[in-house]
């Protein structure tokens, strides 16, 4: 099966995308991350490559999610 080539963003391009190893090789329910912009964080859906960036973080911003997100504040269960 062919994939389609990833959207290049305005922004973050094409290259520089990347995933948490627990994703595994074929994406899953993930989210990519692009840190390749200074000041900028871009994330998108793993499953939709050729999508739009969903969100551009300035780096602050960005910082304090995953301090959150470590913190647990956004754990389901």
């Amino acid at each position: 099966m062919l994939h389609p080539e990833p959207t290049a963003s305005p922004v973050f391009g094409t290259t520089g995308w990347g995933s948490a190893s627990a994703c595994g090789p074929n994406g899953g329910n993930c989210v990519e991350v692009n840190l390749t912009v200074p000041g900028r964080v871009g994330v998108r859906d793993s499953k939709r490559l050729t999508g739009d960036v969903l969100l551009n973080f300035d780096a602050t911003s960005w910082n304090k999610f995953l301090h959150r997100a470590r913190e647990g504040n956004f754990d389901l269960g």
